[in-house]
C-alpha cells in the first residue's frame, strides 16, 4: 500500500488566507465532547486527502472559516454574510460554529476567497464537493456553475473559465428541507438542536456542507473514475476507466504490491481492461490485502494523466452450503456479525470531528470481533470505506431512506433513483462494500421488487436485500434479491432462508445501558431492553451471540446486525456510548463471543442428536444436585430426587419420550409425558409446564425444544425464543434467560442449570 499512502499523505497546497475575520469564530459548545473535539484544527479541518481510490499529488483543501449567512428560502444572495461558519460541518452543529435549527423556510449562503497556486498554470481546475445536503447551487466570481440535488454523493464543476488570475470568490447556497421535502433524509429530522426529550429513533438534521471541499489541478483530458471489480475465476482485476476529454486517448492500469507489478493491461477508456493477477492475495476480514493500482492516460508515447488506487481481490455471492443458501465470501460461507452504524456525532453531527474519529468506530467494531457493519440510512465519506477496505470490515450500505409514512411522488422516485445510482458509482470499487440495502422497513417503499432488480443489474457484483425488515412496521417485500432479511427486538427470532434467498437479521438485540455523565439528555435515553448493570448487559449480549450461534446459525441463518455500535441522541443502546468515551461492554468477552461465533460457521460442530420415539429422563448437572431429575407434578415442571427406591408414581413422571420438535427444525424435539400421553413440555409465562397439545402454532412452538450442545450434557432453547433456555432453579424449571431481568434469570451456575443429562428412562 506505499504508493497509496504516499498519495494520500500529499501536502495540502496554499491556496491563500481564509475569511479576515476568521480570528474572531470560535466553536459553540458541543452537548457532549468526544475525545477528538478539541483536536479540530479552525483553519482546514480535516486535511486529509478525501478521494483515496483516485489520487493525485496536487490538491488544495477548502475547508476552514467560511463566511455565511441565512437567508428566507427564496431569497437571492445577501448584501452581507455577517457570521463565520466552520466547513464541512453542518449549521446545526457546534462544530460549525453555528449550531441552530434549519428549517424548509431557510436557505444556506458560504463565501470565502482562494487564489490557484502558480504551479498548476496550464492544467483545468476543478472545485468539488464530497458532499452537501441537499440543493447546492455554486459561484465562482459571479458565474453560476450549476445546481446540485442530492445530500449524499459527490459532485464538482470545472471552474477554469470563471478564474481570474488573482483572488477568486466561492460563493454557495444550499437549501435542504429535509423531512418537510420528498428527497432522501434518512434519520434526519428537523428537530431542536440542543439536547431535549423524545426524538425517538429519528435525530437532528444536518443542513448544508459536510464533506470536504477541494480544489484540483486536471489535464484536459482526465480521469473522472475507476471502476474496479475482481474477478476470482479468471485472476483478474476488471477496470475500466472513465475519462473526459479522452478522444484519441488510451488507457493503461498497472496492479502492484510491496511495490513489485503483479499485472498490466492497456486499453480503450471506457472499456473494461483485464489486469492479470496471477495467484491472488485475497482480501479478507482477517486478511485485508490491498493492492496499489495506478491508471495511466496515454497519448501515444506520453502520459497525459495518472491517478492512484487501490483495489482489494474477493468475491461475494449466494450459494447452497450443506444445502442451505448462504452468503459465501471468495467462495466460503463465513457468518456475518455487524452492528448497526448510523454514523452521528454529538459535536459534528452527520460529520467526524477528524479523520481518526472517523476511524475509531470502525476499529470498535474489530476490537468487538466484528466482521461487519450495516451503514444505517447514511453514506459515509469515501475515506469512511477507505478505512473500512483497510482495516476489514464487511459492508452493507443502505441507500438513505426517503420520510416515513409518505408515497413518494414520480419527481421524487426520479431524484431518488438517480441518487442511488450516483452512490453506487462513487463506491462500487470499495472491496468492503458487499451488499446495497435499498429500502428499510417501508420507509417511502415502492417498487421494491424493481428497485432491487434495477441495483442487481446496475452492480451485479454485489448483494442486494431488496428491504431491510421485511416483517417489520408495514413493510412490503418485493420477494427478490438475494437475502430475506427481519428485524427482531430483542430477538434473535427465528428467520429462516428461502428456496432462492439467503437469511439474515438485519436488525436485533437494542440492548440499553446509561452511563451517568454521558448522557445526552440525561435522563432521556431510551433502549428495546434496559439493562441494570454493564453485568447484566454483557451476559445479556453474549447470551444473544451464543444463541445466534447455537441455534440460529444451525437453522439456515447466515448474518446478524445489533443495534448499535454506539448510543445517538436519546438512544441509549450503543455498545459505546455517544461521545466515545466509555465502551459498555467488556470487550474481550464479546470479542470472544463473535469469533465462536464465526469460527462455528467455518468449521460446524456436529448437530446434536437425540433418540426419537424413544423414553428417557432427563438428569440435572449442576454439581451437587445431580440425583435430581426433571420431573413433572400437578401440571408443573420442578426437580427431585429420583432414585431406584423411589415410588412408581415419581419414576413415571420423570420420563419423557423424545419426539420430533412439533414445530419442526433439525435438532429440535418435543417431551412428551410417559404418564400423560397427548401431554408436553412447555413453556407459558416464563414457567414451564405439561400441558395437553391444543393443536396451535403457539402451542407447538412453546412445546418445541432445540438441543444443542452443553458441557457433559444437553441444553434445550426454546424454538421461538432461542435465547433462552430450560433451566432449573430453587427445584422450579423456567424458560430462562442469560443476562434476563427475572429472579429465575440469575447468572448464579445458568450454563450448569441449563444442562441436563440424557439418561435412561426411570420408567421404561
Amino acid at each position: 500500500m506505499t504508493g497509496v499512502l504516499a498519495l494520500l499523505a500529499a501536502t495540502l497546497v496554499g491556496i491563500g488566507s481564509a475569511p479576515a475575520r476568521a480570528a474572531a469564530w470560535s466553536p459553540k459548545p458541543s452537548p457532549m465532547t468526544t475525545p477528538w473535539t478539541s483536536q479540530v484544527p479552525v483553519d482546514q479541518p480535516l486535511p486529509e486527502y478525501p478521494r483515496p481510490q483516485l489520487t493525485r499529488p496536487d490538491w488544495a483543501n477548502l475547508n476552514g472559516i467560511w463566511d455565511f449567512a441565512v437567508t428566507g428560502r427564496d431569497a437571492g444572495r445577501p448584501a452581507s454574510f455577517t457570521e463565520q461558519i466552520r466547513v464541512p460541518f453542518v449549521a446545526e452543529s457546534a462544530l460549525s460554529g453555528i449550531q441552530r435549527k434549519i428549517t424548509e423556510n431557510d436557505k444556506l449562503w458560504y463565501k470565502r476567497t482562494f487564489t490557484v497556486p502558480s504551479n498548476w498554470d496550464g492544467r483545468r481546475v476543478q472545485l468539488n464537493f464530497g458532499a452537501s445536503d441537499w440543493q447546492t447551487t455554486v459561484w465562482v466570481n459571479d458565474q453560476q456553475l450549476g445546481v446540485h440535488k442530492g445530500g449524499y454523493d459527490s459532485f464538482g464543476y470545472d471552474i477554469t473559465p470563471q478564474l481570474n488570475g488573482g483572488t477568486n470568490t466561492v460563493v454557495v447556497s444550499v437549501y435542504d428541507p429535509t423531512q418537510t421535502g420528498g428527497q432522501a433524509v434518512g434519520k434526519q429530522r428537523v428537530n431542536d438542536v440542543l439536547p431535549h426529550t423524545g426524538g425517538g429513533i429519528f435525530y437532528t438534521a444536518a443542513s448544508g456542507i459536510w464533506q470536504t471541499v477541494w480544489l484540483e489541478p486536471v489535464a484536459a483530458a482526465h480521469i473522472t473514475r475507476l471502476d474496479m471489480t475482481p474477478d476470482l475465476a479468471n485472476s483478474t482485476l476488471r477496470v475500466k476507466v472513465q475519462g473526459t476529454g479522452v478522444s484519441g486517448r488510451s488507457a493503461r492500469v498497472t496492479v502492484s504490491a510491496g511495490g513489485a507489478v503483479v499485472g498490466t493491461a492497456t486499453g480503450a477508456v471506457g472499456a473494461e481492461l483485464a489486469v492479470p493477477v496471477p495467484g491472488p492475495h485475497l482480501w479478507t476480514p482477517d486478511d485485508p490485502f490491498l493492492y496499489d493500482v495506478r491508471a495511466d492516460l496515454t497519448a501515444g508515447s506520453s502520459t497525459v494523466d495518472s491517478v492512484g488506487g487501490y483495489a482489494g481481490m474477493r468475491s461475494i455471492a449466494i450459494a447452497r452450503v450443506n444445502n442451505v443458501l448462504r452468503p459465501v465470501l471468495n467462495g466460503k460461507f463465513v457468518f456475518q456479525s455487524g452492528t448497526l452504524d448510523q454514523g452521528y456525532w454529538p459535536d459534528g453531527i452527520y460529520t467526524a470531528p477528524t479523520d481518526a474519529a472517523l476511524k475509531s468506530d470502525l476499529q470498535a467494531h474489530k476490537d468487538l470481533g466484528f466482521n461487519m457493519v450495516r451503514k444505517h440510512i447514511k453514506v459515509e465519506p469515501q475515506r469512511w470505506f477507505y478505512w473500512a477496505d483497510k482495516l476489514g470490515l464487511l459492508v452493507w450500505q443502505d441507500m438513505p431512506a426517503m420520510d416515513t409514512g409518505k408515497s413518494p411522488d414520480s419527481a421524487a422516485r426520479t431524484q431518488w433513483e438517480a441518487e442511488y445510482h450516483a452512490i453506487i458509482d462513487q463506491h462500487r470499487s470499495s472491496p468492503a462494500l458487499i451488499q446495497w440495502v435499498n429500502e428499510n422497513e417501508g420507509w417511502g417503499q415502492y417498487d421494491q421488487a424493481r428497485i432491487a432488480n434495477d441495483v442487481k443489474a446496475y452492480d451485479p457484483s454485489r448483494l442486494v436485500d431488496n428491504m431491510s425488515g421485511v416483517n417489520c412496521c408495514g413493510s412490503v417485500d418485493g420477494g427478490n434479491g438475494d437475502v430475506v432479511d427481519e428485524h427482531v427486538y430483542v430477538g434473535p427470532g427465528t428467520t429462516v432462508p428461502t428456496g432462492t434467498r439467503a437469511a439474515v437479521l438485519g436488525e436485533f438485540g437494542g440492548l440499553g445501558f446509561r452511563v451517568a455523565g454521558h448522557e445526552w439528555f440525561p435522563g432521556g435515553g431510551f433502549s428495546y431492553e434496559d439493562q441494570p448493570n454493564t453485568a447484566t448487559l454483557n451476559d445479556r449480549f453474549t447470551g444473544l451471540l451464543d444463541a445466534l450461534r447455537l441455534s440460529r446459525l444451525p437453522a439456515g441463518l447466515s448474518a446478524s446486525v445489533y443495534t448499535e455500535i454506539t448510543d445517538v441522541e436519546n438512544e441509549v443502546n450503543g455498545l459505546l456510548t455517544y461521545d466515545r468515551q466509555v465502551v459498555k461492554v467488556d470487550t474481550a468477552r464479546v470479542k470472544a463471543a463473535n469469533q465462536a461465533l464465526i469460527q462455528a460457521s467455518q468449521n460446524p460442530p456436529a448437530p446434536v442428536t437425540l433418540p426419537t420415539n424413544a423414553y428417557r429422563s432427563l438428569r440435572v448437572t449442576t454439581p451437587g444436585f445431580t440425583n435430581k431429575y426433571l420431573r413433572h407434578y400437578d401440571g408443573l415442571a420442578s426437580t427431585e430426587v429420583v432414585d431406584s427406591a423411589s415410588a412408581a408414581l415419581l419414576k413415571s413422571d420423570a420420563t419423557w419420550k423424545i419426539v420430533p420438535g412439533l414445530a419442526g427444525g433439525a435438532s429440535c424435539y418435543s417431551l412428551e409425558s410417559r404418564n400423560y400421553p397427548g401431554e408436553y413440555l412447555r413453556h407459558q409465562n416464563f414457567r414451564v409446564r405439561r400441558d395437553p397439545n391444543d393443536g396451535s402454532a403457539v402451542f407447538r412452538a412453546d412445546a418445541t425444544w432445540c438441543a444443542v450442545a452443553g458441557s457433559g450434557g444437553v441444553r434445550f432453547s426454546a424454538s421461538n425464543f432461542p435465547e433462552s433456555y430450560l433451566r432449573h432453579i430453587n427445584s422450579e424449571v423456567w424458560l430462562a434467560t442469560p443476562g434476563g431481568g427475572h429472579a429465575w434469570d440469575d447468572a448464579t451456575s445458568f450454563t450448569a442449570d441449563s444442562t441436563w443429562s440424557v439418561e435412561a428412562p426411570w420408567a421404561p
